[in-house]
């Protein structure tokens, strides 16, 4: 595959695959999911390769989540909503390797559930995270919610989906969100450092370890392949489809007016 939206170096035994449109701050499209889901088959299974390390392009993000540029408020048939997102969270749990997140900049709304999932999450300083699902008319009914409950407990993951806040790199180590919060310019660095680590340890012991710790919460899988299906037909309703309309019209979204 010729990746467009991505890139994908090997250096050692470690795959960096990266989301190559900062001038989107790295939100994905259809395409840009189809081609991380092949590059994590292509790094996941591979006997060459110990970790992966996922990461955003340029300074400014991580990722934060949909383009809601790319379909003038629909997404583009992919996946049960119209993204595939469903197969990409389900292939960074499955391939037997590690996943480091490498947050720099903003890991907003899609973006921060990516990190969430990922295995390990290491960001620098002035990382930012948060969500803004219920802000824009959307929300992640699985890993999103279900499994950031388990991370940072229930009364906080209510709290981040509930008022949409801001947090700092600082903020989210203490609440379990990542796992280490590094000066801007020894983000990576320190990501290397943790690849080699991995990279020294035995790949078979590492596999056995991941696969356990999926599979304790792998239930969350089932609420996610029901709550997606909701959250399709939640996309066509008007209340839904206030959020895409107010940021396209630079005001505040009204939703309550759209409850019967």
């Amino acid at each position: 595959m010729d990746y467009q939206d991505i890139l994908y170096e090997v250096k050692g035994t470690t795959a960096y695959i990266t989301i190559n449109r900062p001038e989107k701050y790295n939100a994905f499209r259809g395409i840009t999911c189809e081609e991380l889901i092949h590059a994590f088959q292509k790094a996941g299974w591979s006997n060459d390769i110990a970790c992966i390390v996922l990461a955003g392009a340029g300074t400014k993000a991580f990722c934060t989540g949909g383009d809601q540029s790319a379909h003038d408020g629909q997404y583009d048939g992919r996946g049960t909503i119209g993204l595939p997102v469903e197969e990409l969270h389900t292939i960074i749990r499955d391939v037997p390797k590690p996943v480091i997140a490498k947050v720099q900049g903003y890991a907003i709304g899609g973006g921060n559930v990516l990190a969430l999932i990922c295995d390990l999450t290491i960001a620098s300083k002035s990382a930012i995270f948060g969500q803004v699902g219920p802000k824009m008319g959307s929300v992640d009914p699985g890993f999103g919610t279900a499994l950031l409950a388990q991370i940072v407990g229930e009364k906080k993951a209510r709290e981040i989906w509930y008022l949409c806040q801001r947090y700092s790199a600082d903020e989210a180590l203490q609440m379990g969100l990542i796992n280490k919060v590094v000066a801007d310019d020894e983000l990576d660095s320190a990501v290397d450092h943790w690849c080699q680590e991995i990279g020294e340890r035995s790949p078979t012991a590492i596999a056995i370890a991941k696969r356990s710790f999926v599979a304790a919460n792998e239930y969350i899988r089932g609420i996610a392949s029901m709550g997606l299906q909701a959250l399709k037909l939640y996309y066509d309703t008007d209340e839904s489809k206030e959020g895409v309309n107010a940021l396209q019209e630079k005001r505040k979204p009204e939703f309550r007016k759209y409850v019967k």
